[in-house]
């Protein structure tokens, strides 16, 4: 389609993307595309595409794309106060009122929330935190944070050292210090194949243990973790697993951060994978499903025990130090009341569980016998189809071969944006919360031709 503007060519000329082969891009190896549109659980692209979006923007865009109700909330914001800090005790109706939904909504133990624009940055507030609550206590060598191999948490300088994937680590000097990583609760990788679900089991609690023996407890302010892996592969926990690190975590006393910015408001079919899981958090990670991405906004939900020792930090030593200017912003908390309150309109959290469970099982049916695909798992309206060259010896592909790259874009040329996972040949699905039976058919139809298309 021939177009009287230079925006491609602008693209490739100066838009530095995130995430990207900057090479390739740069040269036009690889294509880009501009998104004009988004209705229900498509996108729409300047060269005339319909995309039905299968992983939600980044797992985000949860009420789905074009929700009128929302984008009226942000312009009525803007108009009457497009910006005022949060600094010394100032807020505004927007921000004071989705404070208290989501106290609300999260689990009995939380206080508080703080507001910041990422979940990186969410997760660099919580650290920080967590070292000044230990300050405060009288404990300044309890400062190291235990995180997991594929673990996902951010991509700053703490948050990238947090997260567990090479990709995040490789020539950034990363991980910094004071930063610790133990197993992964993926049970399909693990190392000896003798071992049960419940053996397994043990045997993180066990590694975790250990670990915290070498280092010495008296070093170890917080663990770190998300309900689901998710940019790590989206793997589901054993049953029990939580249950096993959580005892490890309260005999040593060390705080537990639940990393929640894929599975809050909704993903797993209920309001926070903390109470899907009986995990019980110092301090809950939020951002993507907040606003559905309508406006940036994150934040750190603090529980009781944490906020008591914050005040009394500040009690002996003035205003806590912290903050971002634009924390708390009103425009983005006006895109989180009004997603709120769509999300319980709509009943849509039901129906991430509902026809997510719908998604997981066709998906099953449709491709559970194929030779090359080791396991499909999900939780929710989370989904992965994990992809390897022997089945019966769980011989993995070599990366080289990019099968899970290569079935993404066979997906694609059929219409349906699903995400080629790091650190594996992995095909995960995380899409709005209001997709359809029908379009969940659409997925794993998709699936399966390009399965077939890569891998016979």
């Amino acid at each position: 389609m021939l177009r009287n503007d230079q925006l491609d060519q602008w693209d490739h000329d100066h838009f530095f993307h995130p995430s990207t082969h900057l090479g390739q891009f740069a040269r036009g190896e690889l294509k880009n595309r501009i998104v004009t549109g988004g209705q229900g659980a498509h996108i729409s692209d300047r060269e005339g595409n319909k995309l039905l979006d299968a992983f939600a923007g980044l797992y985000c865009v949860n009420i789905g794309y074009g929700r009128q109700e929302v984008a009226d909330a942000i312009a009525e914001q803007a108009r009457e106060l497009a910006y005022y800090h949060s600094y010394v005790g100032h807020g505004t109706e927007a921000s004071v009122t989705l404070a208290k939904m989501i106290i609300d909504r999260a689990p009995a133990n939380m206080s508080r929330v703080y507001f910041g624009l990422s979940g990186s940055d969410a997760n660099e507030t919580n650290v920080k935190l967590v070292w000044y609550y230990n300050n405060i206590l009288g404990r300044p060598e309890k400062k190291k944070i235990i995180s997991r191999w594929r673990g996902y948490h951010g991509s700053g300088l703490m948050t990238g050292s947090l997260t567990g994937l090479a990709l995040f680590h490789k020539k950034f000097d990363l991980p910094l210090t004071n930063v610790i990583h133990t197993e992964a609760p993926y049970y399909y990788r693990r190392d000896d194949l003798t071992l049960s679900e419940d053996d397994f089991v043990v045997h993180c609690a066990r590694e975790l243990e250990a670990l915290i023996e070498r280092e010495g407890a008296d070093t170890i302010a917080a663990f770190i973790g998300e309900p689901v892996l998710g940019t790590g592969g989206i793997v589901p926990p054993p049953a029990g697993y939580w249950e096993a690190i959580q005892d490890v975590l309260k005999k040593h006393d060390i705080l537990l951060i639940a990393d929640e910015v894929v599975t809050g408001f909704g993903r797993l079919g209920t309001m926070f994978g903390s109470a899907h899981y009986g995990i019980e958090p110092d301090i809950i990670t939020i951002a993507k499903g907040l606003t559905s991405a309508y406006a940036p906004l994150s934040g750190s939900i603090i529980s009781d025990k944490v906020w008591k020792v914050l005040e009394q930090g500040t009690d002996e030593n003035g205003p806590i130090g912290h903050g971002w200017t634009y924390s708390a912003h009103p425009i983005g908390a006006a895109a989180g009341v009004a997603n709120l309150q769509l999300l319980d309109k709509l009943n849509l959290v039901s129906n991430a569980g509902e026809t997510g469970a719908y998604l997981n099982k066709a998906m099953s049916d449709a491709l559970g016998d194929h030779a090359n695909i080791g396991q499909i798992r999900g939780e929710g309206m989370l989904c992965a189809v994990e992809f390897v060259e022997d089945r019966d010896s769980r011989t993995f592909f070599d990366p080289s071969k990019k099968v899970g790259p290569s079935v993404s874009a066979a997906m694609l040329k059929r219409g349906v944006i699903a995400r080629a996972m790091p650190q594996g040949d992995i095909i995960g699905y995380a899409p709005p919360f209001c997709l359809t039976r029908e379009e969940a058919d659409t997925i794993v139809s998709a699936t399966v031709d390009a399965v077939r298309e890569v891998l016979g």
